[in-house]
């Protein structure tokens, strides 16, 4: 089951990357309930192992791209996100004092507190992307404007996976014209 996770995991960012057009340094922030992959209602059977399987299908894609993960907690933590400190630093983001646990922050923020280099917590972010594994309600934490994304076969365990990039808002009127490499 842990390797399906995984595989999961891996071909949905991979699908979301593609279509993102993320560059180097942006962020991908990710929502997880570990409980919600395992059938259950969100926070009543957090796991460690399951949030493992799924921050290894994630978070190599994005080093390999140069991309930050942002790992958002739970709401005992007020959706505070766990980040690498150089990011924090990069986007001018103002650190918190919490180390997340399973039962308090959840699992998926837990582990990636524990697998980043130099991992922080800050208290929000707008990320150029996102993915919302279990209905978590990642749209505070993206940019506007939000895009939905279709990705093949969207789910991970149990758990529906919404994904999201962003784009530039639009401004103007009838006249205006818009670049459509920014769409």
């Amino acid at each position: 089951m842990l390797e399906n996770i995984t595989s999961d995991a891996k071909r949905i960012v991979s699908d979301l990357l593609k279509a993102a057009k993320l560059e180097k340094g942006d962020i991908l922030v990710v929502g997880c309930s570990s409980s919600e992959i395992l059938g259950d209602n969100p926070g009543t059977n957090s796991s460690p192992d399951i949030a493992k399987a799924t921050f290894e299908g994630i978070y190599p894609l994005l080093q390999e791209q140069g991309i930050y993960i942002a790992a958002q907690c739970c709401e005992h933590l007020n959706r505070a996100i766990v980040i690498e400190k150089e990011a924090a630093r990069k986007y001018g983001l103002e650190v918190v004092n919490v180390v997340p646990q399973p039962k308090a922050g959840g699992s998926f923020a837990t582990c990636t507190y524990n697998n980043l280099e130099c991992p922080v917590v800050v208290d929000e972010i707008k990320a150029q992307a996102g993915i919302d594994i279990g209905g978590v309600l990642i749209g505070m934490h993206l940019k506007r404007t939000a895009v939905p994304v279709a990705v093949n076969n969207a789910i991970i365990g149990k758990a529906r996976v919404i994904c999201a990039r962003t784009r530039p808002r639009f401004v103007g009127g009838e006249r205006a014209v818009y670049d459509a490499d920014l769409l």
